[in-house]
């Protein structure tokens, strides 16, 4: 195991009836900034809680945060923080919500010239206003953990700042209820990659990452399997485990000490930025691909996967990682995402402009080891074909 140093500072709070908290949690002569996205709040009565526990605070509203943040829209939030001197940022809503606050909390205190910068020069973020979140859609993790991806003109990126990592997070389950399936399933398998991208790389011996891990993956197929089934779509106590583990995935309890590979989001991003598919439904096609692409780096932790989350103990250790990749495969099918370019409607011909991107970014040497160059890439997304 590497040497590491971990600390978690946001405080969750998990169950029903938390979003109250939100008015003793943030300091009382605090002005407010509440980001959130198109308007399901207001539908399924979490806006209405919200303003009811700030009923006490002086608060202003941004609304409108998309799917894949823009950073054409987030911009225009410095001017409402601006005008009426905001000193505190509580987003509402799912990852990209809270990816997007994370932003405008770092942007808002930006000392260079262009906030973009950010993200595409990886400037420092040396101070940022403070942040909150409610959750309503679990996937990212974003609510416990300093990272944060903004799309602008096809070009998604990346940053990470412990100064955006919320100081609280409110984690209510039942506002879950009423995300489509979609949403949830998306969610499920978002994380379940978060996961992987931590934990398929190679061993060093970090047996309590490699178990919370697998048990992490294991919940997260009994309860994805479970959660789209036409019967348990009111089912509080499944929506709860899927809710903690969303978290869980990310918030660098499991990644400290291990080696990280993360080519599946990276590959992945080049897909939303290029074709806006669901950022969840990248990783689904692309991870596969990882898998087979990368077998000999990844092979001992490919069997230990194979054994201990599906339960593989017959055949060579070469059927045993094709029949664990296999049942990821049929796992993503069972939750109805696609698991190859094809089912997206992108072919050979697309994937010159993926690599391409890829160059662009400077993706350039991806994965545990840094081997995976350009050609690799290409190769991965062939098997994704």
């Amino acid at each position: 195991m590497f040497n590491f140093s971990f600390q978690n500072p946001t405080t969750i709070h998990f169950g029903e009836g938390h979003i109250e908290k939100i008015a003793s949690e943030i300091p009382a002569d605090a002005k407010v900034l509440l980001l959130y996205g198109g308007g399901s709040i207001k539908a399924n009565g979490v806006y209405d809680q919200v303003i009811a526990a700030l009923s006490q605070h002086e608060y202003f509203e941004f609304s409108g945060i998309e799917p894949n943040p823009s950073y054409d829209t987030l911009i225009k939030a410095l001017d409402v923080i601006e005008t009426n001197n905001i000193d505190y940022l509580l987003a509402v809503g799912g990852g990209s919500v809270v990816d997007g606050s994370k932003f405008v909390a770092a942007a808002a205190c930006f000392e260079g010239e262009d906030p973009w910068d950010i993200l595409a020069k990886q400037a420092p973020v040396k101070q940022a206003l403070p942040l909150a979140a409610v959750l309503t859609l679990p996937a990212t993790g974003s609510e416990s953990n300093g990272n944060s991806v903004v799309t602008r003109d096809g070009n998604k990126l990346a940053f990470s700042s412990p100064l955006v990592r919320p100081t609280f997070a409110i984690l209510d389950p039942n506002v879950t209820l009423s995300l489509s399936s979609r949403q949830v399933a998306n969610g499920v398998v978002d994380a379940f990659v978060h996961v992987m991208e931590q934990y398929l790389t190679y061993s060093i011996n970090a047996k309590v990452q490699d178990r919370f891990c697998e048990g992490l993956l294991m919940t997260l197929i009994e309860e994805g399997q479970r959660v789209m089934q036409a019967e348990n779509q009111q089912d509080l106590t499944l929506r709860a485990n899927i809710m903690w583990s969303a978290t869980m995935a990310l918030n660098g309890l499991i990644g400290v000490g291990v080696p990280q590979d993360w080519s599946t989001h990276m590959i992945g991003h080049e897909l939303t930025g290029s074709h806006g598919i669901d950022h969840a439904r990248t990783l689904s096609i692309v991870l596969p691909a990882v898998m087979k692409v990368c077998q000999q780096e990844k092979r001992s932790k490919l069997l230990q996967y194979a054994e201990r989350v599906w339960h593989i103990s017959h055949g060579s250790e070469d059927e045993k990682i094709a029949a664990a990749i296999e049942h990821t495969e049929q796992f993503f099918k069972q939750m109805q995402v696609p698991i190859r370019l094809s089912d997206v409607n992108l072919g050979a011909s697309d994937i010159d402009n993926l690599v391409q991107g890829l160059e662009n970014h400077g993706m350039l040497k991806l994965g545990e080891h840094g081997n995976i160059d350009l050609a690799k890439s290409r190769q991965i997304l062939e098997t994704a074909l």
